[in-house]
């Protein structure tokens, strides 16, 4: 037997950067006209603001005149947010558009130059996105419309949210990391599925027994039936046994941390059956998130992960995930 000693390896944390992309910063019904929120993601402060005209607007928090935070005070005045200090006024696109008390104007503000950071605001799906870039560039896509978060068919947003300390790339990894379900989640077995790469897009289908339940919400013995999954970017849709969509509309509030924010929705005509079955599937996706808030606060990022066959995609993941961020590009 050999006497070598094996030394242990000295971990460092890797910080991985914020991706950049469009990130929920709010629900639509939570901002009223007129209202001023202070709020913080993407490791700054910011101030969320909904004009007198109906738009939610996001600047960069503090006043370019002396620093005042504007989400703390600031009032809305037509289609601008005043600052609370000495009543400047801002609009969506971050130019001064009043200084109560001057006579003559600062330069940029008499040229009309953005004065403020103003991020690019998209309202839909019941949600107020941002679109973050670290170097401030324009949005590279749309958010796209999800019929069923607009549609009377569909039933009120079911919403939940937890902060957690870890990055967006680690969260997400969670998704094409099939083993982690049996072990972590408590799953008969490895799930079965798919992942495919597309673009800025990732899919994946995975196909799941079910105890079968008739449609009077009875379980019939012995039987069991299909469940069809469907994960396109942010988006997850059931199908089968019960109907079903989550959106995910969080944000990252720094490089180590998330808001993340989970929002369902169900047709309004599914039988009793169905219905109990899509509420059970969503306490189950809400349980095995809080399962996986611990490995995530307590784990480490490795660059070069030690992996398996039965891992699922991790390394293709991580190599497609590399694109959203700016340093990369």
């Amino acid at each position: 037997m050999s006497n070598e000693i094996i030394k242990s390896t000295e971990y460092a944390e890797h910080q991985l950067p914020i991706p950049y992309g469009w990130y929920g910063v709010g629900y639509s019904d939570e901002l009223q006209v007129g209202e001023v929120k202070h709020i913080h993601y993407f490791g700054n402060e910011l101030v969320l603001f909904r004009t007198e005209s109906g738009l939610a607007k996001v600047l960069d928090a503090y006043c370019p005149h002396l620093g005042a935070h504007l989400g703390h005070g600031g009032k809305v005045r037509g289609e601008s947010i005043a600052c609370p200090f000495h009543g400047w006024e801002f609009n969506g696109g971050g130019q001064c558009t009043a200084v109560p008390y001057a006579k003559n104007m600062p330069p940029k503000v008499a040229n009309g130059q953005q004065v403020i950071y103003a991020y690019p605001v998209a309202e839909r799906n019941q949600v107020i996105w941002v679109w973050y870039h670290p170097q401030h560039a324009a949005p590279l896509w749309e958010v796209p419309e999800v019929p069923e978060f607009s549609s009377d068919d569909w039933t009120p947003l079911q919403r939940f949210d937890w902060k957690i300390n870890a990055a967006p790339q680690e969260t997400g990894e969670n998704a094409v990391d099939a083993a982690h379900f049996q072990f972590v989640h408590g799953t008969a077995g490895v799930p079965k599925g798919a992942t495919k790469f597309e673009g800025r897009m990732r899919i994946s289908e995975y196909k799941m027994t079910v105890p079968k339940i008739d449609d009077e919400g009875q379980l019939v013995p012995g039987e069991f039936g299909e469940v069809h999954l469907v994960s396109s970017g942010n988006i997850q849709r059931f199908s089968g046994q019960f109907e079903a969509v989550l959106m995910s509309a969080g944000a990252p509030i720094s490089a180590g941390s998330i808001h993340m924010k989970f929002a369902f929705t169900q047709p309004k005509n599914l039988s009793p059956g169905k219905k109990l079955l899509a509420d059970l599937a969503i306490a189950e996706i809400c349980r095995q998130v809080e399962g996986d808030i611990p490995i995530w606060e307590n784990k480490i990022y490795l660059d070069n992960p030690t992996l398996c066959d039965g891992d699922g995609p991790i390394a293709q993941y991580r190599k497609w995930f590399a694109q959203f961020y700016a340093q990369a590009n």
